[in-house]
């Protein structure tokens, strides 16, 4: 969870790091960014956006995903790069509200 934490923090370095729905999360210009969080049997990802991720579907085969979320486990974790791709998509969206 901290290299995910890492990740977007990297990605979007002017996002606020913030707890929302009781879970940590990341606001950019006032709009959640994404939310994270553990489980008993999984971690996930919220970026919150179902067009982001149905833009992504193909990189995201072999992980669960639905609407607004991408579950993952500590032994098969997002890779990186599609972390970084994922936050700016959602960083565009926002963007073009």
């Amino acid at each position: 969870m901290q290299a995910l934490r890492e990740t977007i923090a990297a990605t979007a370095p002017e996002a606020e790091e913030t707890i929302s729905y009781a879970m940590p999360a990341f606001r950019y210009h006032h709009r959640i960014l994404a939310y994270y969080s553990a489980f008993k049997t999984h971690c996930s990802l919220f970026p919150g956006s179902g067009a982001v991720i149905e833009a992504h579907r193909r990189e995201l085969e072999g992980f669960v995903t639905s609407k607004g979320t991408l579950q993952f486990t500590p032994e098969h974790p997002l890779p990186t790069e599609l972390i970084e791709r994922i936050v700016r998509a959602k960083m565009a969206e926002i963007d073009h509200r």
